[in-house]
Parts: structure tokens; C-alpha cells; sequence
């Protein structure tokens, strides 16, 4: 409602594009609305804390129905006016003549806008009536409630800059709390080589923790096999799509994806076990006569790809035994050995084939209250809480010893530091008003499925109001696909759900929204970019159902596919989620009114996009990320969406940007990564409002090229990001981008162009000065790199640098960035004293040596070899400094000797080395906070040294107190 309001606005102050006489009828809209909206609040202030009257129940919620769909539909009535009528300038040349021929030629859309605003006043007039007229009170106050909403976050607002978190860190596997006993005998069952294959089942109540044993075997004992995968099935039956899924992540990955850069060997080792991954949805054709053959061919790769190798396979939430029985059929036996770990919360699934050899079947129970406690108090701390001894005991035993409620409500406590003891009794009394008993282990009653629900759905409402919207956004996404935080946060952005406040940019107030998710629990982060914030998270099945529920109750969201078995909305569709691409659901979308869609997105196969049915005019969020099937008619349909804001076509078949691109003037957001758009048309540089543009293939360093215009007009002054581009002669001067925030540049044709040269170096050096924060520049000449140390005034604020080409020497001014939290460089400027050099940069978080040329060419073998003889034979990282680094990065085809120094970078936590030979590693137990060292292997033939280098860290970084970091070899 917040973004209507400043849509009706502006439009009241363009009275000029409509009939006279309209203005009247938008100021009592404008009006009625902001009543409507101040009752809301209220009455989301008073549900939050459960005491809302129960006697209005239904009549309640339909006059709130009432009051979003009028909303929904006043924006609609605005969009369309937009880009049907768009006012004229009054300072331009006779303006009363040409305003007077364009009053005649507009007469009959304004007449018609003004025909659709006097209708809607009077349906919000009908509203208030009605509200009256069958007794919709307004909410009591806290006087009349109980207290548990007392001090409510939504009634003081959510305070931005307050919430702000600027810690980093790592994904890091925690020990699941409370399962010891199971844990033991489960990784018995793990290793032990009695049995060549078996099957694991893990049986319990949804969020009592079998997802976290699962992942916890998984991930410990991964190493062990030549192959893992890790799919969630949930109630889908698609076995071509859970094999498909499994298949992409064992075969071998194609040369491109083995593109040795930094971000890129971090994607490669989290593949398969740090989370989910996504629901592969079966692209292509659905029709049911090719089925059979696909799953055919599918369990012929499987049985070719396993049959001399061991895999290890975690397929979580399985719900049909049927849908079971038919991917182990699926899944061929190894002569090696195989182990298959199913997560379900029915007992049919593991009784399905009873008896197998290897097989076991462990029931996962609720924690007792001391583990209860324990887990509370961990995640209330991870929440950031403090005074937890102020917290009674009663909030955690209620939870009935259930990880998924404990951590929920201590997230929940965590961001309510103001509520006293007899507060937080009350909250535990009016969820649970009709037993005064404890739940759960030890004697005590099991929580039902409802009392859970009880008890996310008052955390849910417990969130402030902006936050909880975004939080619905989060049902667009299939269960269990991990969510990439830019792609969710920019789309926040697009819809208008995030605005600038308190001084801080709309961006940063996205980042900190995402944030108090996290705290909240609502969100698990799952993977973290190597500059510490996170990456991807993931949504808890059971937190997903309710947002779902809630997101289709109050029509937010409509989902098709995907493991949700929804009702088709009664009414309009405002945003559409098509998650599955199978001939169950092709006519679906068919029954429903997509006349005022205003964002879409699609998974899987452009093939059941019903275009035919959409008013292009009014769609602003348009999201294909990965769909397969697009087609030169696709481009021409988006460029017919003139309010569109975001646009997503990455990893899609896009060849080319049409000319007419030009004319969608409200685009925020263009995202092309990972397809074959290398060329920006002209027309582009008309998009004045344009923040992120985002091409280029990080991992093959394809570029995009801009076009000349930028540079010649100056144009696109709104820039913030500018990421993957090619830079040519003409296109070194970047003065008027002052907004940019980051430049990622993957490709440099300027070689002997000087007067380009100096064009780029001053752009960053004034760029610099304004907001820029990431600098990415990959020059395989490396003659522009190496000039970098001439600056005069180097961008002193960066908190992320990457310099890619055959640098040796630093730049003299890289010890001023006292901000750079990430650092990556070109493994050619790996020495002893650059090393020593960039020990002094105390905000550095993580630090990597890449290799990113396709071939091991003369020259730069040379300078790694000298580096080496300069270092005396072995490269050696001092015994002070680096004071907060805590990831360690290496890749190159020879790594030389590799010493950490005593009290050598006293916060490192991760090691990753990424080589085709490595000569040796000394020193790792000098490193006192380590925990993971992390060995690639990319050619066989250093296999041998490999393996003894392992064995020789193995057995240097034992500790006495059992906690030696984990050694993990990939080969």
C-alpha cells in the first residue's frame, strides 16, 4: 500500500494528463487509503501479539481482502495511465499550442483513465460503508489485549540503521545439537565396508532435525566417495527431474565450468554440500510420449557413471513410497559401494522395501529439555540476543523439543530485547491457553503439526511490517533452491517493498531487511561469498508452507507447480511463480485472469509461458533466470512491457538485445550473465533510470560491450553497477558515472592506446572519490595493471579489489585501503614480500592467488619460477598481521612450498589449495583457528606427492583437545 500512496501522489500532481475534475476523486482515494492503511497497522500490531478479537474472524479478513485488491488495483489504474498519457514539459516552445493538440489526441484514454478513477472512488466508498455496516470494529489497544505485544517491533518501526550488521563470516557446519546418540551409530552405518550398498532412512515429525543429521553425515563423510549428491523431493513425483538433478551434479563438468577463477573454485566446492540443491525442473518438451525415454537414458548415465565409482546420495523429504520405490530402482548398485540417505516423515517410505541388504531405519525423536536449552541458547546468540538468563525456561520447553520451533522462537526472543519475564510468560500462555504442560520428551505431550504452526505463524507476525512483506516474496521460490540474496534483495527493490531511509541507500536498507531474516531465523544462510556476507540461503520446508499459505490467503503470490497442491485464486493474479513445466500443469495458467500479472516468474521451460494471456503494459518484474526454450519472439513480447523495472534473462539461450530494448525507460535492473549477449544495442543508452547493468560470463571472462553512445553523450548517469564489460578505446572515459558503485571489468582492448589508458586510470581515480567500492579488472596484457601504481590518487575506499594478468610488484598505494575486506590477485604476484606487504591490511577478510589464463603459457611459468628463487625455494607468510583474515586461497598449475610462520594469521579458518602439483605444505598447526584445509587435485600425476602431503598436515595439526581441522582431498 506504502508504494500506491506515493504513485496517487504523483499523479495528483499531474493533473494536467487527465479531465479536469479528476483531482477530487484521487484526493479522496489518497485519503481513504491512508485511513485504510493506519487500520491495518493496527490491526497487524494487535494480531502480532495474539490478542486480536476472534469474533470478527472471517468478516475481518474479507474486508482486508477488500482493501488489497482495491489497492492492486488503483496501482494498475496508474501504471496504465503511465504509458498511456505522459504530459508535456511547460517551459518547452509554445507550449500552450502544442498542449492543446495533444488534449484533443489524448482525449479518449484520459477520458477513459478518468472513467476507471471515478469507479474506484466509488468502490472505496462502498468499502468504508460496508465495514460499518456489518460490524468490522476498529482493533482494541493494548488496553484491551494481553500484554505479549507489548513494546512490539511493528508498532515503533523497524529501525534501519540500528539493525544494521557489518560483521563477516563463513558458512560454517555446525554439530547438531542433542542427536549425539544417533550420530554415532549412523556414521557406523556410514563406513562401515561390510556392506557394499544400503539405504539410510531417516523417519520423523517435520522440524524435529532429520534434514540437519542428514547433512551433517553428508557432509562429514562426502569426502569418503568418488561422488555425492544432495536432492529434495518433497511431494513432487517427477522422477526424470530428481534423476536429472543428481546427474548434474555427479558427471563431469564441462571445460568452461572448470574455469580455475577464484569465485568459481568456491561454486565447485560447495557444489552438493553446504545446501540443497534446487529443484531441477525438466526442461523441454512435456509431452508424455518421450517420458519413458528420458528416464531410460537418464538411468543409463547414472548405471555408466556408478558402476566403477562409490557415490553417496541424500534425497530429503521424500513423501510417496510409491515415488520412492521408483528412484531406488533408479539408482544402479556400485561395484565400489554406494550409500543412499533418505530423509521422510512417514514410516511408510522406509517399510516400502523392507529387509534389503544394508538398509536401516532410525526414528529421530524431540529433544529433552536439557538439549532444548542448550540448542535455544546457541541459536539466540547466532540471532545476536543478549540477557538470556532474563528469558524463562517455559519459552523453549514449550517448543516440545522440536529444533525447528526452538530455533524459530529464539530468533524470535533474540529480536525483542525490550520484553520482560512476565511478557514472554504470557506470549508462552496465549499460545498455548489450553494446557499448562510442558510438550515433548521426558514424559511430555508431542506438539501436533497445528501447535508448531501455532508457533511460527505468532514469529511471522511478530516481524515488523515491511519485513514481513519481503518475507512473502520468499514463496516465489520452488522448496528447498537455495536463493541468491542479490537476485531476492534487487527484486525487493523493483517491486517498491524497500525505499531509502535514515541516510542509508535503498540497497543497504534491502541488505540490513535480509539480514533481520536471518536473525529472525526465517532464512538459513547456506553459502557465503568470499568478501563474508552471505551468498544463498534457503527457507525450512515447514517456514515455507506458512509463507506460501499466507502469501496465497492475502493473493500476494500465486504458485503453479512445484511441490505446493494450491487452489487456483479466485481471483486476479498479481504475481505468478511457475515452478514446474509438466504436462499435470500445463492448463492451469489457462482457468486463471493473468490480465494483471505485475510480475512473473518462470523455472524450468519457457514452453508453458501462456504470453497470449498477459497485458503486457502493466508486467514490472520479469524473472527467466535458467529457463530453457527462449526464443527471438520472447525478446520482442519483454520489450512491450514499458513499466518493466527488473529484467532477468541470465543463463538463458539470449543471443541478442533488440533495438526496441530502448523503450523500456522505467528498467532498474538488466541481467544478461551467462549467455551469449556480448553487444549492447545503441538504444540501451535511452534507459535513464538503469542501476545495475549485469553481463558477462564470470567464468569463461566473456565480456559485454557497451555501446560508444555512453561515453559520447554521457548518458546512464544512474549506473551503481556496471559488471562483466569489455573495455575499448572510446569507452575509458567514465567521469559521469559518480553513482557507480561497482566496475567489473572482464576484458581490456586498449593495448598501446595511452590516451585510453589514462582515461581509465583517472575515471577510477575520481570514481573514487564518489561511491565506488568494487573494482574488478582482468588485463591479460597486464600493461594497464601495472600502471595502476602511477595513480595520484588511488580509490582509498574500496572494500573489494580483484586484479587479474601477470602482475609481480604491487601498487605502492594498496596498504591505504584500510576498508579492503576482499582481495584477490593473479598467482604471479605470490611472494614472500607482497605477502608481508598486504599482512598490514587490517580489514582484509580473504585473500586469494588465482590463475585465470586457459593455457600455462612460457611467461607466466617463468615469473612463478622466479618468485619462487627470490623466496629462497618456499613462500613464507609472516608471523604477524592479518589480523582478520579468515579465508586462504590458492590456485595455480604449481604451487611452490607453502610456510606459515608461528602465530601466522591467528583468525584463518579456511585453506584452500587448488593446484596440479604442490610441493609441499609446512606450518598449517601454527594456524590456531583453523578448521577446514581444502586440497584440489587437478591432474593425476601429482597424485602421489598430493597424498603425502596430506598425510604430513594430518598428522602436524593434531591437537590434543581432539579438534584438528578437517584435511579434505578432491581429486
Amino acid at each position: 500500500m506504502k508504494s500506491v500512496m506515493g504513485k496517487l501522489g504523483g499523479l495528483l500532481a499531474q493533473e494536467y494528463t487527465l479531465i479536469r475534475g479528476v483531482n477530487g476523486d484521487l484526493q479522496y482515494i489518497n485519503d481513504e487509503l491512508a485511513s485504510m492503511q493506519s487500520f491495518l497497522r493496527d490491526l497487524a500490531t494487535i494480531s502480532a501479539g495474539g490478542g486480536q478479537a476472534q469474533s470478527h474472524g472471517h468478516r475481518m479478513k474479507d474486508w482486508m481482502k477488500q482493501i488489497r485488491d482495491i489497492t492492486y488495483d488503483i496501482e494498475d489504474c496508474i501504471d496504465d495511465s503511465a504509458h498511456r498519457l505522459h504530459g508535456l514539459r511547460s517551459d518547452m516552445y509554445c507550449y500552450f499550442l502544442v498542449n492543446s493538440v495533444y488534449e484533443v489526441l489524448t482525449w479518449w484514454p484520459r477520458r477513459d483513465v478518468a472513467a476507471k478513477i471515478s469507479v474506484l472512488k466509488m468502490r472505496a466508498q462502498q468499502i468504508g460503508e460496508r465495514r460499518e455496516r456489518y460490524g468490522v470494529n476498529n482493533p482494541e489497544t493494548a488496553g484491551g489485549t494481553e500484554g505479549p505485544h507489548t513494546g512490539h517491533s511493528t508498532t515503533a518501526g523497524f529501525d534501519a540503521a540500528d539493525n544494521q550488521d557489518a560483521s563477516l563470516q563463513l558458512v560454517s557446519m555446525k554439530d547438531p545439537v542433542g542427536v549425539e546418540h544417533h550420530m554415532k551409530e549412523l556414521e557406523e552405518w556410514v563406513t562401515n565396508d561390510k556392506n557394499s550398498c544400503g539405504v539410510l532412512y531417516v523417519v520423523g515429525f517435520g522440524g524435529v532435525g532429520k534434514t540437519t543429521i542428514a547433512t551433517a553425515l553428508f557432509t562429514k563423510f562426502g569426502d569418503l566417495f568418488d561422488h555425492r549428491a544432495m536432492v529434495t523431493v518433497s511431494q513432487s513425483s517427477d522422477i526424470n527431474a530428481v534423476l536429472t538433478n543428481i546427474k548434474n551434479q555427479v558427471m563431469p563438468q564441462s571445460s568452461s565450468q572448470k574455469q580455475e577463477g577464484a569465485d568459481g573454485i568456491l561454486g565447485r566446492l560447495n557444489q552438493g554440500a553446504s545446501a540443497f540443491a534446487a529443484k531441477c525442473c525438466s526442461a523441454g518438451t512435456s509431452e508424455e510420449t518421450r517420458g519413458e525415454t528420458k528416464l531410460d537414458q537418464l538411468k543409463k548415465d547414472l548405471k555408466e557413471h556408478f558402476d566403477n565409482n562409490s557415490y553417496l546420495v541424500l534425497i530429503d523429504d521424500v513423501w510417496s513410497a510409491t515415488t520412492w520405490d521408483q528412484i531406488r530402482k533408479s539408482l544402479p548398485p556400485s561395484k565400489q559401494r554406494s550409500r543412499i540417505i533418505v530423509t521422510t516423515r512417514f514410516q511408510a517410505v522406509a517399510t516400502t522395501r523392507r529387509g534389503e541388504e544394508g538398509d536401516h531405519t532410525r526414528k529421530v525423536v524431540p529433544l529433552g529439555i536439557e538439549e532444548s536449552e542448550k540448542l535455544f541458547k546457541q541459536a539466540f546468540f547466532e540471532s545476536k540476543g543478549n540477557k538470556v538468563d532474563k528469558v524463562p525456561k517455559e519459552v523453549w520447553k514449550m517448543c516440545g523439543g522440536l529444533p525447528l520451533a526452538i530455533v524459530t522462537m529464539a530468533g524470535h526472543v533474540a529480536c525483542n530485547p525490550n520484553k520482560s519475564e512476565e511478557e514472554w510468560l504470557k506470549v508462552c500462555k496465549s499460545l498455548f491457553p489450553e494446557s499448562g504442560k510442558d510438550h515433548g520428551k521426558d514424559g511430555r505431550k508431542d506438539l501436533t503439526q497445528e501447535e508448531v504452526g501455532r508457533i511460527v505463524s505468532h514469529c511471522y507476525n511478530d516481524m515488523p511490517a515491511d519485513i514481513k512483506t519481503c518475507s512473502l516474496y520468499l514463496s516465489i521460490f520452488p522448496k528447498g533452491q537455495k536463493i541468491s540474496t542479490k537476485r531476492l534483495t534487487r527484486r525487493w527493490i523493483a517491486e517498491g517493498f524497500v525505499a531509502e531511509k535514515q541516510g542509508l541507500s535503498v540497497e543497504d536498507v534491502a541488505e540490513t531487511y535480509f539480514n533481520h531474516l536471518i536473525r529472525r531465523k526465517i532464512i538459513r544462510p547456506v553459502e557465503h561469498s568470499s568478501n563474508g556476507k552471505v551468498k544463498k540461503c534457503i527457507v525450512h520446508d515447514m517456514v515455507l508452507e506458512h509463507i506460501v499459505a499466507k502469501a496465497s490467503e492475502e493473493n500476494f503470490i500465486t504458485v503453479v507447480g512445484g511441490n505446493w497442491l494450491m487452489q487456483p485464486p479466485s481471483s486476479k493474479v498479481r504475481r505468478l511463480s511457475l515452478q514446474e513445466s509438466d504436462s499435470k500443469r500445463a492448463n492451469d495458467t489457462e482457468k486463471m485472469n493473468l490480465s494483471h500479472v505485475r510480475s512473473l516468474t518462470m523455472f524450468g521451460s519457457l514452453n508453458q509461458l501462456p504470453s497470449h494471456s498477459f497485458k503486457f503494459g502493466i508486467v514490472q518484474v520479469l524473472d527467466l533466470e535458467g529457463c530453457t526454450g527462449f526464443k527471438v519472439h520472447h525478446t520482442e513480447e519483454i520489450c512491450k512491457m514499458l513499466l518493466l523495472k527488473y529484467l532477468s534473462l541470465r543463463r538463458t539461450d539470449t543471443k541478442q538485445l533488440p533495438k526496441a530494448i530502448g523503450k523500456l525507460e522505467n528498467l532498474e535492473t538488466l541481467d544478461i550473465r551467462e549467455t551469449n549477449v556480448v553487444e549492447l544495442p545503441k538504444t540501451v543508452c535511452q534507459l535513464e533510470r538503469l542501476v545495475n547493468i549485469l553481463g558477462g560470463d564470470k567464468r569463461t571472462r566473456r565480456a559485454l560491450k557497451l555501446p560508444e553512445e555512453l561515453n559520447k553523450k554521457k548518458k546512464m548517469k544512474a549506473l551503481r553497477i556496471l559488471s562483466g564489460i569489455e573495455i575499448v578505446g572510446g569507452l575509458a572515459d567514465l567521469h559521469h558515472l559518480t553513482e557507480l558503485r561497482k566496475l567489473a571489468i572482464f576484458k581490456l582492448s586498449t593495448i598501446g592506446d595511452d590516451a585510453s589508458f589514462k582515461d581509465l586510470s583517472s575515471s577510477i581515480e575520481y570514481l573514487g572519490g564518489y561511491a565506488l567500492h568494487a573494482l574488478i579488472i582482468d588485463d591479460e596484457s597486464s600493461k594497464f595493471i601495472k600502471s595502476l601504481d602511477d595513480m595520484s590518487s588511488p580509490p582509498k575506499f574500496l572494500v573489494a579489489l580483484e586484479l587479474s594478468g601477470k602482475m609481480v610488484q604491487l601498487p605502492g598505494w594498496m596498504t591505504q585501503l584500510s576498508a579492503l575486506s576482499k582481495l584477490t590477485l593473479s598467482v604471479t604476484a605470490l611472494r614472500t614480500d607482497n605477502l608481508l606487504l598486504l599482512s598490514n591490511l587490517e580489514a582484509l577478510f580473504s585473500l586469494t592467488f588465482s590463475f585465470r589464463a586457459e593455457k600455462q603459457d612460457s611467461e607466466t611459468m617463468t615469473i612463478l619460477a622466479e618468485n619462487k628463487l627470490s623466496s629462497d625455494g618456499e613462500i613464507t607468510v609472516p608471523g604477524a598481521g592479518f589480523k582478520s583474515l579468515k579465508l586462504l586461497r590458492f590456485c595455480a598449475p604449481l604451487l611452490p612450498v607453502l610456510s606459515f610462520s608461528k602465530n601466522a594469521m591467528a583468525e584463518l579458518e579456511r585453506l584452500e589449495l587448488r593446484f596440479s602439483m604442490l610441493e609441499g605444505l609446512c606450518g598449517v598447526e601454527n594456524l590456531a583457528e583453523l578448521k577446514v584445509v581444502h586440497l584440489i587435485l587437478d591432474d593425476k600425476d601429482g597424485e602421489h606427492m598430493t597424498k603425502m602431503v596430506q598425510r604430513e598436515v594430518e598428522g602436524a595439526v593434531k591437537r590434543a583437545d581432539g579438534k584438528a581441522p578437517k584435511i579434505i582431498l578432491d581429486q
